[in-house]
């Protein structure tokens, strides 16, 4: 059996039994939110860990379709699986608009040029005040299926850990195909790449469209689950934050971007015991993970255990 199924294997059992060991709806929320930013990390890191292109702007796509759902549902009335889907559709073809001449610039300009992409879609949100309520927020309506609403943690936790297996295994079929070694090997070099037949461009478009995608979905999946949108879903910090998990938990790793997803969102909360310096000791934490851990936890945990094997 391959390592890449033994993992999903063992992810799909941690989903299955964790409900047992949570004790009250706290600890559901946690665990919803974790699968939430894991799902979205996964995508991310399929442009950043295994294409090398930075996008700091993934939070306007996961706002687009929060408040995309926010928007046809709660004004209009539209079905929650309607909204969803025109969210992402939306998403999918602003990201193939400005794909193109985004991913032509390389390292920190391709980096600043999506953090521009991500801080104009966040002040169209604040500033359109009568459709998104502006730096209020606005309230969401449940997501209804069929007549079939869906409420309460032990259904919410089901509906996103389906999704997070999903997306983990979409992901991981994609890295074993043909079109994964293309984008791993426009990581490694984008000449050489281009001189063995890939068509650079179109699978960079493709797989930030991709990514772009799945943080929208999310984003819907939260604005229903949440109840309630707030600009900041679709700010810089969040953006930050995605990228941050990608980066912690180990680029190029899909298995490490769900436990990069799971430090991060647990570490605010574990942290609060530290009154005042829970952002001083959060920082620290993150900081000497980088220096001991450089490749990220799961990679570099990897290459010292197989180091120790040989």
């Amino acid at each position: 059996m391959k390592p890449t199924t033994r993992g999903f294997l063992f992810l799909a059992f941690v989903l299955a039994v964790l409900p047992l060991a949570l004790p009250n709806a706290y600890y559901y929320d946690l665990a919803i939110r974790i699968a939430i930013n894991a799902s979205i990390a996964v995508g991310l890191n399929l442009l950043i860990g295994y294409t090398g292109q930075i996008s700091l702007g993934h939070a306007g796509f996961f706002g687009i379709g929060a408040y995309a759902s926010a928007i046809l549902t709660s004004r209009y009335g539209w079905p929650s699986a309607v909204a969803l889907i025109l969210g992402a559709v939306a998403t999918a073809v602003l990201a193939f608009a400005v794909a193109r001449p985004i991913l032509k610039l390389k390292g920190h300009y391709l980096a600043m040029a999506t953090l521009g992409l991500g801080i104009i879609l966040s002040m169209l949100i604040i500033n359109e005040t009568d459709f998104t309520g502006g730096p209020d927020g606005m309230p969401v309506d449940a997501f209804s299926l069929f007549g079939w609403q869906i409420a309460g943690e032990h259904t919410w936790y089901a509906v996103v850990a389906v999704m997070l297996l999903l997306v983990t295994r979409a992901a991981l079929n994609l890295i074993d195909a043909p079109a994964g070694r293309a984008l791993q090997a426009i990581h490694g070099s984008e000449i050489a790449a281009r001189v063995a037949g890939i068509d650079t461009t179109s699978f960079k478009v493709r797989v930030f469209v991709l990514s772009a995608v799945v943080a929208s979905v999310m984003g819907s999946v939260t604005a229903h689950y949440v109840g309630f949108l707030t600009p900041g879903a679709a700010g810089f910090f969040h953006s930050i934050e995605l990228v941050t998990m990608v980066v912690l938990g180990g680029m190029a790793s899909v298995f490490g971007s769900i436990l990069g997803a799971v430090v991060l969102t647990l570490l605010p909360q574990l942290l609060s015991a530290f009154e005042g310096w829970e952002t001083v000791v959060f920082g620290l934490i993150l900081m000497l993970t980088m220096i001991f851990l450089p490749r990220g936890i799961v990679p570099t945990l990897r290459l010292k255990f197989a180091g120790r094997a040989a």
